[in-house]
């Protein structure tokens, strides 16, 4: 299952203008129909029958994060990156 993040908005003439973004997972495929309505169908779960009139603009994969080791900071043993002295030129 991936994870996708919808972004919403409700009507311009709604008197509060709901805007905003959600997370939902869906094995659904990037641009489809099908994912389409699974984000519509989880809107509405989180947000009730208010969500009826709004509209979905977007969807986007979630980007995945770098696991890191059990939350310590990772360690470089590379070696330094030399640099060279800027060359004095006398006139």
């Amino acid at each position: 299952m991936a994870t996708f993040i919808a972004h919403y908005v409700s009507p311009e003439g709604s008197k509060a203008r709901a805007k905003g973004t959600f997370e939902f997972e869906s094995e659904g495929r990037l641009g489809t129909k099908a994912l389409a309505h699974e984000a519509r169908l989880k809107m509405l779960e989180l947000f009730g029958s208010e969500a009826v009139s709004w509209a979905i603009d977007d969807i986007k994969r979630k980007k995945a994060r770098e696991q890191q080791a059990a939350g310590q900071m990772e360690l470089d043993f590379r070696a330094p990156k030399r640099t060279r002295r800027a060359k004095r030129e006398y006139w």
